[in-house]
């Protein structure tokens, strides 16, 4: 509904700007002014643009709360807080982890998060400073929004850098499900930032300050997008080697003092620790938890380029069901020009609707088909390109991807907000027949950006349905998994332990999990199994002898929860 609203406004925008350009240009001047005046403050425009969008989720709460896990990676994510809040990096093995087996989890050597440890520490942060992750992934995002700010400081004036830090707040730190799911996407986006915007400020002043940022930035990316991050940080590393040995350059101690022993200490400390994070949870310093989890798991590859690997043994019939009937599929469709082709398409569709939308791709589009002031290369800066360039090799590097969500691209998420602000400002100065057009477009889509968000806020407080977007946009916040938290609730709050055995129905949907368990399993209130049939499920009920038994069915509608059946009769799935 949310992109419809927002395509049909830049439809609307884009033919006032040919035949009544001029509406509201006297008191957007003034705007332009005083805004202007405080986006020469640099650190205070930072710091509000992070307040910014701490504020505007907050104030969102009544219509949006505290949002519920729905997919594999977000327990995952979550199972790695819990486990660094409760101060261990992996967890012993279960007695009985084959009742608890589940997707994105290594169960041997240890219990822990496949995925790299930067998302999680962010939640557990939440976790025990505010108790609940939730509080983790909101300040994550006002860092983000923040640190995009900042970066844009870097490459553009600082008018430019202020509007790019609030499109990030509207685009992404509100409704998006960056800013309302466990799954990442805020933390990424804070180490590109942090990178891209490190590089010319190292350029221009050599401060020691600015190399540690750079090897900050590395360091997230390495602990949260690691393929995506290097990616997207080997152009950047190559500027930096050109520019130590440029001829204009500085001289070669000063750029070892300054700039390649700082950056380089930081590096290395984060490689020391991210070596001891894999050594802790898989038994060896080289050795990925993700690694781990995919030969365990999965038959088809990440990379386009690799072959599929042995099918393994599956426990489970639905974990079989998901990495071969599920993904298997997606990966041989990629196979076929056709199917690779269609794999290219959703990644390019999903990416523009998600970073810019209809109001940020007006400006861009319409500055690419001007002529006078359109976006040739040779028109360009130096910067400009470098940053095309940037952009360049991370879109192929994603390109060779088989599976793609937009939290893969979060590295490039400031690139891309200054790449289309670079476009309108290109756009900003062109005219039609005399009437200012560029300006008024490039106003309106600023403008759209802002509405769309005040819209989604209507909509909720006039108690509009709104359900999701089948496309990722800035107000697709996705709903969670209602049920299986409100059965969690429900029986937490009935002071007893429990042990909840998940019997799935024959048409289930292998996306929609509910096994999934906290980091201390029998310390849990609430435990969650799978059932494995009558014979297997006693052992988990002698184990477990002291808790009261139930049994979920998730795929009836709605879910039902009852007593666990004692029966020896009783049949699983």
């Amino acid at each position: 509904m949310f992109l419809w609203i927002e395509f049909g406004l830049a439809l609307v925008a884009l033919s006032l700007a040919f035949l009544r350009p001029q509406i509201g240009s006297e008191w957007l001047n003034r705007i332009e002014r005083s805004l202007g005046r405080l986006a020469r403050r640099q650190e205070l425009s930072v710091l509000l643009v992070g307040l910014a969008a701490l504020g505007a989720r907050a104030a969102v709460l009544p219509i949006l709360p505290i949002a519920d896990p729905t997919v594999h990676d977000e327990f995952s994510y979550l199972l790695a807080a819990d486990t660094f809040a409760h101060g261990r990096l992996a967890n012993p093995p279960h007695p009985m982890w084959v009742h608890f087996e589940t997707f994105h989890v290594v169960w041997n050597p240890t219990y822990a998060s496949m995925y790299p440890p930067a998302q999680g520490l962010v939640l557990a942060a939440g976790q025990l400073i505010a108790g609940h992750p939730f509080w983790g992934l909101w300040f994550g995002v006002g860092l983000m929004c923040a640190a995009i700010c900042w970066m844009l400081q870097g490459w553009l004036c600082p008018e430019w850098a202020l509007l790019g830090g609030a499109l990030a707040v509207v685009r992404y730190g509100i409704f998006s499900y960056w800013a309302n799911s466990y799954w990442g996407g805020a933390v990424g986006a804070i180490g590109g930032a942090l990178v891209l915007g490190a590089l010319p400020r190292i350029v221009r002043f050599e401060r020691t300050s600015d190399a540690l940022l750079m090897g900050l930035g590395l360091a997230i990316l390495a602990n949260s997008r690691p393929y995506e991050g290097l990616i997207f940080s080997l152009p950047v590393a190559i500027a930096l080697f050109v520019w130590v040995f440029h001829k204009e350059g500085p001289s070669f101690w000063t750029a070892i003092r300054r700039v390649i022993a700082p950056l380089s200490l930081v590096v290395l400390l984060a490689a020391l620790a991210t070596g001891y994070y894999f050594w802790r949870v898989t038994g060896s310093p080289f050795r990925f938890p993700q690694q781990v989890d995919r030969e365990s798991y999965a038959s088809s590859p990440y990379f386009l380029w690799q072959s599929p690997r042995h099918q393994p043994i599956f426990n489970h019939e639905v974990i079989r069901d998901f990495y071969i009937g599920w993904e298997l599929p997606k990966y041989e469709e990629t196979r076929s020009p056709a199917g690779l082709i269609k794999n290219q398409s959703e990644k390019l569709v999903k990416c523009g609707f998600f970073f810019l939308g209809p109001a940020l791709a007006l400006p861009l589009l319409a500055g690419i088909g001007t002529t006078r002031y359109g976006l040739t290369w040779a028109s360009l800066s130096s910067d400009t390109r470098f940053l095309l360039t940037v952009f360049g090799v991370s879109a192929a590097g994603l390109a060779l991807e088989v599976y793609f969500s937009l939290h893969y691209a979060a590295p490039v998420t400031g690139l891309i907000l200054a790449l289309a602000l670079v476009a309108m400002r290109h756009l900003r100065a062109w005219t039609w027949r005399g009437r200012p057009v560029g300006l008024f477009i490039t106003r309106a889509s600023v403008a759209i950006c802002l509405l769309v968000p005040a819209v989604r806020v209507a909509s909720a407080a006039l108690h509009v349905p709104f359900n999701g977007e089948s496309l990722e946009t800035c107000c697709s916040s996705g709903r969670g998994n209602w049920f299986r938290e409100g059965i969690e609730s429900e029986l937490e709050r009935n002071g007893k332990q429990n042990l909840v055995i998940v019997r799935y129905g024959a048409n289930h949907n292998v996306v929609n999990e509910w096994v999934y368990n906290k980091a201390d399993i029998d310390g849990s209130p609430v435990v969650w199994a799978r059932d494995m049939g009558a014979e297997k499920n006693k052992e988990l009920l002698e184990y477990f002898k002291d808790r009261q038994a139930w049994l979920v069915e998730p795929d009836e509608n709605p879910p039902r929860l009852s007593p666990y059946p004692v029966d020896p009769n009783l049949k699983g799935d």
